[in-house]
């Protein structure tokens, strides 16, 4: 008796199945939720590495603790600047690319 085989799937098409294809508003929010979660947890990491609480951090940058702990936890969305604050606060490296028409433009 054969066995039976097992149909597998990517990440994208599991996706596209039960969130939605790129492009749809399903999809491009669950999209823009992770990569707030991505953000809020290397915020929160380089903070520990650095020793420090939020309430410190929100002094350096010049935000409430409050701020900082929406921030670690997506709980809002921040502008680029407040993001960038907190990065150089915590003296941290950060870069973006950006891809226009299949070319590639990075930020640093």
């Amino acid at each position: 008796m054969a066995k039976a085989q097992i149909k597998t799937y990517t990440l994208a098409e599991m996706k596209d199945k039960y969130i939605g294809k790129v492009g749809t508003k399903e999809r491009e929010e669950y999209e823009y939720e992770l990569r707030m979660d991505v953000l809020g947890r290397m915020i929160k990491t380089a903070r520990e590495q650095q020793n420090l609480t939020q309430e410190q951090l929100g002094e350096l940058v010049g935000v409430q603790k409050a701020q900082i702990s929406k921030l670690e936890n997506s709980v809002n969305s921040a502008t680029i600047d407040t993001i960038l604050k907190v990065f150089k606060a915590l003296k941290a490296d950060i870069r973006f690319n950006v891809t226009i028409e299949s070319q590639k433009l990075q930020l640093a």
